[in-house]
Order: structure tokens, then C-alpha cells, then sequence
């Protein structure tokens, strides 16, 4: 009975295949790609703005007159596929520059999409309007498919180079110059202003504006006071603007760069900071002084006047300035600050100090700790770094060491009482 059964599946399996009928193929006798191009996402940029381009291929391409027949061989491409895609943007009246090379996007099919990524430069000074971009595309498509037989396909392919535009619009903003910036008192470890000309160079009508000053990067130029309310900024318009700023002490006579933008109010209503221009400002040396003086010289037990010279070797002028010494054992001083007054770059003034040393003090060459305080264009006080003040100690010669030796005092003292003694008793004698 079981193989009766089995005769009887094998039985129907085998009628079925005799009536199902052969496995029919597929022909297309017309039918190409159609490819089109958009911008992912927005369309709207700004002139120096950098961004990557994501731009959209798209293939609309139909298979049109479909034959299906069992003694057809299915072809291995169809019609509508763009195959080996290459897509680049070529240059144009566009203000931008274009940094990426063609790039390979490989087989689209009909009813697709691809992107490809464009790292793209719009120009700063771009005006405001609509360009069409052109895209360049390559690919190549299958254009006829001939049998020969039952198993023979000869294949014919054809390449097609298409240009699509792709429009941007570029808005209009404002966009800053610096025209000028001129330093005032702005020294090393001081405080001081920068005077700036700036001009709206974009095509954008600013309100309500404010220009600010930004520290850039690790620059030593720190600003203190960082915005100007300039209200209307229209296209092609120069204003100047004024800002404190201070200098850090470990800054060098160099130029340092300054960032400037412009906050303001578009014709849409909205608050929008402006691409920043940067522009360099020299920064003069540290305020220093020297002692250009030669070293006072003084006696043990001696009081006197030295004469100290400073001279002023920055580059800004100090006001009011003051020397001051500090006299140490084995030195005295009963005034120890005189007044200089002003000093321009350059220039010296000298300074006097009564100075007594003790008779014990050692021959030899000292060092007086001196600074000077002064005040700079903006009143601000400040300390110089420590000077040394030179006092050469020597021996007295001439008159000084006899009078300064004890023992030659001794000397002098019995001498002149003998000659006074002398003296009187000859008189007496003679009378």
C-alpha cells in the first residue's frame, strides 16, 4: 500500500511539471535614465560661509515596452540604470570655490536617489542673489541588448555626460572691515585704547548694532571695555569705535590680533552675530627704567649725597614718578624717595639721597634695592621692577684718612696740645 502511495506522488509530481509551462524571460525594448539634482536641506547661505554641500541625485529614468517570453534571456542591466556615476561641480560664475574633487557614486537605479558631498567656500564679499550651480554628471547605460540563440547576448552600452543646475541663494548680511585700528598708550602690562574704523562691506541694512571687540585665542590683548552701540549700520558705511583694553605682563613689543563682529538686528527681525574680522595691533615694549648713573662712592663713617640717574628705557611716557631706595645696614638714609616728575621714552632725570655709613662698614662695593612708582596716561599706579643702586665703600686717602682714622686723631690732637704748650711757655719765658 506504501508504494502504491509513492508511485501515485511521483506520478502527479511528474504531470505537473509536463503541464507547468517554462520559466519565461524579460525584455525591455526602450528606456533610459533621467537624472535630476537638488540641495539637501536649506539652500540659503551666507557670504565666507563654509559648508558641505549635500546635494541630491536623483533618477526618474523608466523601462518602457516590457516583453516577457520563454525563449527571452534575462539581461544582467537595465535601461534606466546610470551606471559608474560620476558627479562633480564645475566652475561657474558662482562666487564660490569648490574643494572637493568628481566623486565616484557607483550604479544608480531608476526610482533612486544618492548624494554626494561638495566641501564648499562661499566667497566673503559674494553678493546677495540666486546662482545656479552646474553639476556635471557621467555615466554610462545600457542602450541595446541583442540575442543571438538561445544563450547569446550582445550588449551595447553608451556614455552620457549631463549638466544639471543646482541653485543656491545667498543671503545678504553684514559683513565687517576693519579699516584701521590705532593703539593709544597700549603697553606691555598696561592699560590703553584701541581707535578703530570698521565698514559694513556686506549688503545687508544692520539696526540696533553693536560692535565688539573679542580677545582672540590666547592673545595678551584683553578687553575691558568690549562694546560700542552704534544703532544703524547700512551697506558700504564706516563708523569708528573706541575700546579700552589691557595687555597681560607676560606679553612681548609685537603685534597681537584683535577679533571684531558686529551684533544686529536683520530686515527679518532676528539678532544675528556677524562673521568676525580679525586685524593686528602693536603693542609697545614693557615701562622699564635704568640706572645709567656711575656707582657713588663713600667712606666709612661718611655722610653725604649720592646722585642716582634713572632713565626711562620703554616705549610709553611714565607721569609722576617717584625714586625710592631702601638704605640697609651698613647704611642710613633719612630721605629715601625723590621726586623725577615726568619721563618720556628715552629720557633720564637724577635723583639725591643723603646717605651716612657706618664706620664699621667692610671695604667693599654694595647694592641698594630701588624702584620707581609712576602713573601712566590712564592714571593707573604702578611699581617698577627692583633696581640695584651701586655704593662703592673705600678707604679714605688725602685728608679724608687721616681725618677718619682715630688714631691719627690721637696723633694730631697731642701734637697741636704739645705745640699749643710749647707756645705759651716760650711766651711766658720771653716776657
Amino acid at each position: 500500500m506504501a508504494d502504491i502511495k509513492k508511485c501515485a506522488f511521483l506520478l502527479l509530481i511528474l504531470c505537473i511539471g509536463l503541464i507547468a509551462p517554462v520559466t519565461a524571460g524579460t525584455k525591455y525594448m526602450a528606456g533610459s535614465p533621467e537624472l535630476s539634482a537638488y540641495i539637501s536641506g536649506t539652500n540659503q547661505f551666507e557670504a565666507g560661509d563654509t559648508v558641505q554641500l549635500a546635494i541630491v541625485i536623483q533618477n526618474t529614468g523608466l523601462n518602457e515596452f516590457k516583453f516577457v517570453d520563454s525563449g527571452i534571456v534575462d539581461r544582467a542591466d537595465l535601461p534606466n540604470t546610470a551606471k559608474f556615476l560620476t558627479a562633480a561641480i564645475q566652475p561657474s560664475y558662482a562666487p564660490i570655490i569648490i574643494k572637493s574633487d568628481a566623486q565616484m557614486l557607483g550604479d544608480l537605479d531608476g526610482g533612486s536617489t544618492v548624494n554626494a558631498v561638495f566641501s564648499t567656500k562661499i566667497n566673503s564679499d559674494a553678493a546677495a542673489g540666486i546662482y545656479n550651480i552646474p553639476l556635471w554628471l557621467n555615466y554610462t547605460y545600457l542602450y541595446t541588448a541583442d540575442q543571438y540563440g538561445e544563450d547569446t547576448i550582445r550588449y551595447t552600452y553608451k556614455t552620457e555626460n549631463v549638466t544639471v543646475n543646482v541653485p543656491i541663494n545667498i543671503t545678504p548680511d553684514v559683513s565687517v572691515a576693519v579699516l584701521s585700528a590705532t593703539p593709544e598708550d597700549l603697553n606691555v602690562g598696561t592699560e590703553g585704547y584701541i581707535n578703530m574704523t570698521i565698514k559694513n562691506t556686506g549688503y545687508e541694512d544692520g539696526s540696533k548694532s553693536i560692535v565688539r571687540i573679542l580677545q582672540n585665542g590666547q592673545s595678551p590683548i584683553v578687553p575691558i571695555d568690549s562694546s560700542v552701540y552704534i544703532g544703524d549700520f547700512p551697506a558700504g558705511s564706516v563708523v569708528n569705535c573706541t575700546y579700552k583694553v589691557a595687555v597681560t605682563s607676560d606679553a612681548q613689543k609685537q603685534t597681537y590680533p584683535v577679533d571684531v563682529v558686529v551684533v544686529y538686528q536683520n530686515t527679518e527681525g532676528d539678532y544675528v552675530t556677524s562673521r568676525s574680522d580679525t586685524f593686528g595691533i602693536p603693542v609697545g615694549s614693557k615701562v622699564d627704567f635704568d640706572v645709567i648713573s656711575p656707582p657713588s662712592v663713600l667712606n666709612p663713617g661718611e655722610k653725604n649725597a649720592i646722585k642716582v640717574e634713572f632713565k626711562n628705557t620703554g616705549d610709553a611716557t611714565v607721569y609722576s614718578a617717584q625714586a625710592l631706595i631702601s638704605a640697609v645696614d651698613p647704611f642710613t638714609s633719612d630721605d629715601d624717595i625723590a621726586f623725577l616728575g615726568d619721563l618720556s621714552p628715552g629720557q633720564s632725570a637724577t635723583a639725591s639721597y643723603i646717605v651716612s655709613v657706618d664706620r664699621t662698614a667692610n671695604i667693599k662695593e654694595y647694592g641698594l634695592d630701588s624702584q620707581i612708582q609712576y602713573r601712566d596716561a590712564l592714571d593707573n599706579a604702578y611699581t617698577s621692577d627692583t633696581m640695584k643702586v651701586t655704593v662703592d665703600v673705600t678707604q679714605p686717602a688725602g685728608v679724608n684718612a687721616i681725618v677718619s682714622n682715630p688714631i691719627y686723631l690721637v696723633i694730631i690732637i697731642a701734637a697741636i696740645i704739645v705745640i699749643v704748650y710749647l707756645v705759651n711757655r716760650y711766651r711766658k719765658k720771653n716776657k
